[in-house]
């Protein structure tokens, strides 16, 4: 079981966004990736290391979310593998406009959503170091962030 916690820990950001530019919508990705990391863990034995491990839980995402949009009767009308990249909110900080942006919105965050953004993207600090901090749990540290995230998307749209 420890070893799976620290693939979750590992590859939970970058499964995320790839659900997140599947669905695009944070908190059905939030919830198709918990299953698929689920389904990984009851599968885990049978991961023979014919393709990265990043690939394989991404592939368990994908059908994740092709099984839950079909359950919503939810049209994919894009072919997955050809899925625009949008690319990634932390590489909009290289962009000064959007940095200052940001900073305004992060600077109008509740708090803990603001100190828990500014540990994870500014001082590149582990969920697990984060939650140490805080004395929660590494779930409540990622959810925190990632609900800090929406708030400043929503707000530079």
């Amino acid at each position: 079981m420890e070893g799976f916690e620290r693939i979750y820990s590992e590859y939970y950001d970058a499964v995320f966004e790839y659900v997140l530019s599947l669905c695009r919508d944070e908190c059905w990705a939030e919830e198709i990736v918990q299953e698929a990391f689920f389904k990984a863990l009851k599968s885990i034995d049978g991961f023979r290391g014919d393709c990265k491990l990043s690939s394989w839980l991404c592939q368990i995402a994908k059908n994740t979310f092709l099984t839950q949009a079909k359950r919503r009767k939810r049209i994919v009308d894009y072919p997955l593998e050809t899925v625009p990249a949008e690319g990634s909110f932390e590489q909009k900080l290289v962009d000064k406009e959007t940095a200052l942006a940001i900073h305004r919105l992060l600077h109008a965050l509740d708090e803990p959503y603001k100190e828990v953004f500014h540990m994870r993207t500014f001082a590149e600090l582990s969920f697990k170091e984060i939650a140490d901090i805080f004395g929660k749990t590494e779930s409540w540290a990622r959810v925190t962030y990632h609900r800090a995230r929406a708030k400043i998307r929503e707000g530079l749209k």
